[in-house]
């Protein structure tokens, strides 16, 4: 077994103090940083459901095909089963009821099995116990092939999970653990299906530190938005609660639901517990927001068993809302009349200032002739201002153009960073596949380096010379004629004159030059030397006067 209890000892001791420390030091901005995407998603999920009936419509499309063999209808229709199963029960529902009628033509005892374990478990998410039962009892252990005994186990721990939630009876819990640990036998214990299946044991026998220690390895290899994080991080969350750390019992219910919208499954739990959270830390707002979030999607995939835990809460979250509701009205009426006490007020200093500006007017006539002089130099002021107005206009101007190409220049970077991931990711597979000597053969090769660097250096190029056009030209006239640069190409700089670009932008660190270049220290001393041994002006004041170049070109502008 892959986690044994040593193991799990050993770090029962350190987990604690490391996810105090972190709580401690990162918990409040990091889930302030969590609930927004949350709520921006969630104000966005039609978007998600979208494209997800885009999926759906695109396999429906495979089944209009003349002649479409039964095999492939049914591959067709298992697929649109595994999209709608938790998004729609009633259409999943249908899709498997209909391959129910096509394996009764083939003779394929694994797939009827199969097919009557899905409906079996969809009868019972949408409350219909007895028809799950009769299939379940049906289907006869003995006779099941190896294959599908995890599935077969499986349906039976969602029937009695479901069951159990509507019944509130103890006894289904211990039949939910029995079948779970049977399929705990037949799972692989290597797979990721055993793994989360076996955390979930031992949440439910109170192991909770085993549990978490599993839990946090699989996340750390889960995508973000797949339903597999959405399962691992609402189970997380369950063992957070359990420890009675609703920081990151928030915080990882919070991404099982994030990861749940950007999937479109409707079948989730972890809204419902955001808004027991929210409820109990007094923010009523946001728990009516989360409760209506989990019985929208209850009611849209028609999970019977979500709507009965939601409505025993719904009439608690709902009351404490109207509640608060009640009170905003109060607060709003309260303000509306403190509002019109002050309208009262300002119109009675109206009418004060009325006549007090009845006994300023005659000092007014006095002063209209030192008011005729300073019209004459609010004037000059205006012109002066108006000037400066159009200064500040040209500098903006430019400072708009050079935040422009910083930005692209920032966009390249990020570009670089996606394509050094797409090349590690396929080392990391060809290591993944054992396939070393390609591995080794990519590792060697500087093909990809020597690529990005020309690509850097075009990019360069060609931002810092719309920025200084006249670079080139400037730069040659503080040499001497027969010592002046002549490119091959008007938009590609060479090496010594990059050096020099990176000294207009302000870079003068010779290693940060040599580190961008790609050349050694010396290299860029010697370079520097060498241009400044061919200055028509004094080799002091040579790169002084680099670094004006460029500003007689803005001031004219």
């Amino acid at each position: 077994m892959e986690y044994s209890e040593n193991t799990i000892l050993r770090k029962c001791f350190v987990l604690p103090v490391l996810c105090l420390l972190y709580t401690s030091l990162y918990g409040s901005d990091d889930i302030k940083s969590i609930s927004a995407s949350l709520e921006q998603l969630m104000d966005n999920k039609q978007e998600y459901i979208i494209k997800k009936e885009q999926r759906i419509k695109e396999l429906k499309s495979l089944l209009n095909f003349e002649n479409i063999s039964p095999e492939h209808e049914y591959e067709v229709n298992n697929h649109l089963y595994n999209e709608y199963r938790k998004f729609k029960l009633d259409s999943a529902i249908y899709y498997v009821q209909r391959n129910t009628q096509i394996v009764d033509t083939l003779a394929d005892s694994e797939k009827k099995y199969i097919t009557s374990l899905q409906l079996a478990t969809l009868y019972s998410s949408s409350g219909m116990y007895l028809e799950s039962e009769r299939i379940l009892k049906n289907i006869r252990r003995d006779l099941i092939p190896a294959s599908i005994l995890p599935l077969y186990y499986s349906s039976y721990c969602q029937f009695y999970e479901h069951y159990g939630a509507t019944s509130y009876q103890p006894k289904y819990e211990k039949q939910n653990a029995m079948y779970r640990d049977s399929l705990l036998m037949v799972l692989d214990p290597d797979s990721h299906s055993y793994k989360v299946n076996y955390a979930n044991a031992l949440i439910a026998k109170g192991e909770i530190e085993g549990a978490e220690q599993i839990l946090l390895s699989l996340l750390e290899k889960e995508d973000p938005d797949t339903p597999s994080y959405a399962i691992v991080s609402h189970l997380l969350a369950v063992v957070y609660g359990v420890k009675k750390n609703t920081l990151l019992e928030r915080k990882y219910y919070s991404l099982s639901a994030m990861a749940d919208i950007k999937n479109a499954i409707k079948e989730n739990a972890s809204f419902q517990r955001l808004a027991f959270i929210a409820h109990d830390a007094g923010d009523i707002t946001k728990a009516f927001k989360f409760t209506q979030s989990a019985i929208e999607d209850a009611i849209f995939c028609n999970v019977q068993f979500r709507t009965a835990q939601l409505t025993k809460f719904y009439p608690i979250i709902n009351a404490s809302y109207q509640k608060q509701e009640a009170s905003s009205k109060k607060q709003l009426l309260l303000y509306l009349v403190l509002i019109s006490l002050l309208t009262l007020f300002l119109i009675s200093l109206v009418f004060y200032i009325y006549r007090q500006m009845k006994k300023v007017s005659a000092i007014k006539e006095t002063l209209s002739g030192m008011n005729g002089k300073l019209v004459e130099l609010n004037n000059e002021l205006n012109k002066k201002n108006e000037l400066l107005y159009d200064t500040n206009n040209k500098l903006y101007e430019s400072n708009q153009v050079k935040e422009q190409y910083i930005a692209e220049f920032f966009d390249l970077c990020s570009t670089y960073i996606d394509k050094m991931e797409e090349y590690r990711k396929s080392l990391y597979k060809l290591g993944a596949n054992k396939q070393y000597e390609k591995l080794m053969k990519s590792l060697k090769s500087t093909t990809v380096i020597d690529n990005e660097l020309d690509e850097l250096y075009e990019h360069f190029d060609r931002i810092f010379l719309t920025l200084y056009p006249t670079f080139v030209s400037d730069f040659n006239s503080l040499l001497t004629k027969e010592e002046q640069i002549i490119l091959k190409s008007e938009s590609m700089l060479n090496k010594e004159l990059r050096i020099y670009a990176l000294l207009r932008l302000g870079i003068t660190n010779s290693i940060k030059i040599s580190d961008f270049l790609r050349c050694s220290l010396s290299t860029i001393y010697n370079y520097r030397t060498k241009l400044r041994n061919k200055a028509a002006i004094s080799r002091d004041e040579f790169e002084d006067m680099v670094m004006q170049i460029g500003l007689n070109h803005k001031n004219k502008e």
